[in-house]
């Protein structure tokens, strides 16, 4: 049997317009597991959703690892809630919906500095739960396509964007073919509009678990403190 999978995501707060907007977007909710009804008018996106179906609607702040051989579920929800007890939320601001390569996803108009700083603690802090990277997950990662940069930091931190190559996002679709990315960039963004979300402010780090390639499900919200713990 795998080893289960573990990931430190933003997420919006349960309930908020862009929670809905993205549960809708890709047709399931990763606290319960249920479908959701995709957007009108974009019933076909089932087909352009299948990888970001897996994860769920969000932002990645700790990449999916393994945990190390002798550390367990219960140290990693403590280390993290150590981490959000001593942090602020972070007002993200507005997001639009942009073609970031092949992929359509949410980022923010304006990112703040904190929010690179939110993501680089995520990946310092928790680093010493996380499992060496095996040679298929390194595979998977396609090292051969990254630069020197990216290849170190995928071997010392299992994730090559990170620090300077973090870019905060919410994915929405697959990887598409060229001459669709624009028609679905544009269906989305009206979507986007019409969903009634406003700015994003992070409050809190969601804790997510996936068992044998099944969807990750969120095991925790974490909340935040003040900055001063």
């Amino acid at each position: 049997m795998s080893e289960p999978r573990y990931a430190i995501y933003a997420l919006p707060e349960s309930g908020s317009a862009l929670d809905a907007f993205g549960r809708a977007v890709l047709g399931i909710d990763n606290v319960t597991g249920e479908a959701v009804p995709h957007p009108e008018g974009l019933t076909d996106l089932a087909a352009v959703t299948v990888a970001p179906r897996v994860y769920g609607f969000h932002a990645t702040l700790k990449a999916p690892m393994r945990l190390a051989p002798g550390r367990t579920e219960a140290e990693l929800l403590a280390e993290a809630q150590r981490l959000a007890a001593a942090h602020p939320p972070v007002a993200v601001g507005a997001l639009a919906v942009v073609a970031l390569g092949r992929f359509i996803a949410l980022v923010p108009v304006a990112p703040p500095p904190a929010l690179g700083l939110l993501a680089a603690e995520c990946v310092a802090a928790l680093d010493s739960l996380r499992a060496p990277l095996n040679e298929a997950e390194r595979a998977k990662r396609r090292p051969e396509r990254l630069s020197p940069r990216g290849r170190a930091l995928l071997d010392r931190w299992g994730y090559p964007h990170v620090f300077e190559e973090f870019r905060f996002h919410m994915t929405l679709t697959d990887a598409l073919p060229d001459d669709e990315l624009e028609g679905w960039r544009s269906r989305l963004a009206a979507a986007f509009a019409g969903s009634g979300a406003g700015p994003l402010t992070i409050t809190s780090l969601g804790l997510l678990r996936q068992d044998a390639g099944a969807p990750f499900r969120l095991l925790a919200r974490i909340p935040f403190g003040d900055g001063h713990g």
